[in-house]
């Protein structure tokens, strides 16, 4: 009876044992395992990277011991912020917007002057 030789679908070796194996060893399923999720969280990987970066570049511009604190917005920009990702929105007591990366947020006060506020 001829059985047709199989390669493992890593490394690409010659496949013994049971009819069904697609890999050689546990370290070639994970690592096919690995590419093949790093494939499809890319577009989810680079957005948790902009948010990671706003959230530092906000808690850079808040001294730790205060609640809230005004930048201007170009400072922010220089730094890399990038305005169109946040985690979500709120509303202030007084109903102003404040839109939220993580637990720190941005308050528009004027055309160029932030407020940063601790969630």
């Amino acid at each position: 009876m001829y059985t047709e030789k199989r390669f493992c679908q890593c490394c690409g070796l010659s496949l013994k044992g049971r009819s069904d194996k697609k890999f050689c060893d546990d370290g070639c399923r994970n690592t096919f395992n690995n590419q093949q999720n790093s494939i499809h969280n890319k577009g989810i990987q680079t957005i948790n990277a902009i948010l990671k970066r706003n959230r530092s570049i906000l808690l850079a511009k808040l001294p730790e011991e205060k609640k809230q604190a005004k930048v201007l917005k170009e400072q922010l920009l220089i730094m890399g912020f990038n305005v169109r990702y946040m985690t979500h929105q709120g509303l202030l007591p007084n109903g102003q917007s404040v839109q939220f990366c993580y637990e720190l947020g941005w308050v528009i006060l004027k055309e160029n002057c932030w407020l940063i506020v601790r969630g």
